[in-house]
């Protein structure tokens, strides 16, 4: 099993940028494609990015240019960089790992 626990989550003005972090624990988190996915009130989970084991990206055409994955084997760590953040932007976002593992969410609101 994969514990997931994401933070830095929060409120920002439009154009601002957060980065949103993902630790985990209890496997061998360098096996795992990891992702970022969100919610939006009412609307449907989508995937957000996606990095494989070796480093490839892979992001939502809304995204492109904007956010940023990466990860860190040796901290267990995965993280979202996003910037020029928009209202549209503002759901709860969740990683996962593999697909399989998801954490529990952080909110992200992007208002003025």
């Amino acid at each position: 099993q994969v514990q997931l626990v994401e933070s830095g989550g929060g409120l920002v003005q439009p154009g601002g940028s957060l980065r949103l972090s993902c630790a985990a624990s209890g496997g061998i988190f360098s096996l795992y494609i990891l992702g970022w996915n969100r919610q939006a009130p009412g609307k449907q989970r989508e995937l957000v990015a996606t990095i494989t084991r070796d480093g490839s990206t892979n992001y939502r055409e809304s995204v492109k240019g904007r956010f940023t994955i990466s990860r860190d084997n040796a901290k267990n760590t995965v993280y979202l960089q996003m910037n020029s953040l928009q209202p549209e932007d503002t759901a709860v976002y969740y990683c996962t790992a593999g697909n399989t593992f998801w954490g529990q969410g952080t909110q992200v609101t992007v208002s003025s």
